[in-house]
């Protein structure tokens, strides 16, 4: 069916930690060529949502010997199942949206996605060719990437877009090559993940369940209501997401959250959150 693949350069940090997402392709040849730029540039970890076809002779033949590439990639069926074990999401975007989000050029983007691949999981989103991620999906980044085209004929196709991605990401790879290991005296720790850190990152799946609680305690104490929301929620995802919270921190809040529900008297029986590890008296307190 395809053209038996090249080896795949060994870089284990970019390949199991940084992951190319793919949001409803189309056309499964750009599924290819996306494969194809990956493998250019030392990148196999390949996530598909709910593409419209694939695998097929198409993308295989568009993806020029990186058949390995599509061989081990991944079909999930939602988005948040791709970026559920991830500590740092970004989405590719054009600016100018309604509530403006933090947003870099692919060179600051590739420094951030290659410094946080050491500490987990890194997403990197591309979305559907005709109109790219939705302002839904786009709220689920941390930071929005955008690729600063020509603005009078500014739309690239998906593989391109992958490309300059990929390429950035490549560069950081070098660099990191000729600079060897640093001391770990000089480096900084200013969030989870860093060496020195006392808690793990918050994965995605943790992140959403307490914008999921937070959003439900609003309404039980009448604060938010869900069919006049404004910009309420996306707001309160901006600030948090930027806060960058490690495991205890979600567990914290959500303690928080349920002591206010039991406190209004809207706490549903079984639905108690049960944190994954209890803070201590200390923990819980300056």
């Amino acid at each position: 069916m395809h053209k038996h693949a090249m080896p795949q350069e060994g870089s284990d940090t970019f390949n199991d930690q940084v992951r190319i997402v793919l949001v409803e392709t189309s056309h499964s040849g750009n599924i290819g060529a996306v494969a194809r730029a990956m493998k250019n540039m030392g990148l196999g970890n390949l996530w598909l949502v709910n593409p419209s076809s694939f695998p097929d002779e198409a993308s295989y033949a568009r993806s020029a010997g990186a058949s390995d590439v599509l061989d081990r990639a991944r079909v999930v069926s939602s988005l948040d199942e791709a970026l559920a074990d991830c500590i740092l999401v970004m989405g590719t975007s054009a600016r100018g949206r309604k509530v403006p989000w933090p947003v870099m050029a692919p060179p600051q983007a590739a420094a951030m996605a290659s410094e946080h691949s050491a500490k987990g999981r890194v997403a990197l989103v591309f979305g559907r060719e005709n109109h790219g991620l939705s302002n839904d999906e786009l709220q689920r980044c941390h930071y929005h990437i955008h690729i600063p085209s020509n603005p009078d004929y500014s739309s690239l196709n998906l593989a391109m877009a992958v490309q300059v991605i990929c390429y950035e990401l490549r560069m950081q790879y070098l660099r990191g090559l000729e600079e060897g290991e640093s001391s770990a005296y000089l480096e900084a720790m200013v969030a989870p993940g860093d060496n020195g850190w006392d808690v793990p990152p918050a994965t995605v799946n943790d992140v959403e369940g307490f914008f999921g609680h937070l959003e439900q305690v609003l309404v039980d104490v009448n604060f938010h209501r869900r069919d006049n929301p404004r910009q309420l929620m996306s707001r309160l995802r901006r600030l948090f997401q930027r806060a960058r919270m490690d495991e205890m921190e979600i567990n914290i809040l959500r303690g928080v959250l349920s002591a206010v529900q039991k406190a209004a008297g809207t706490q549903q029986s079984g639905k108690k959150h049960k944190p994954t590890a209890e803070p201590s008296a200390d923990e819980g307190r300056e």
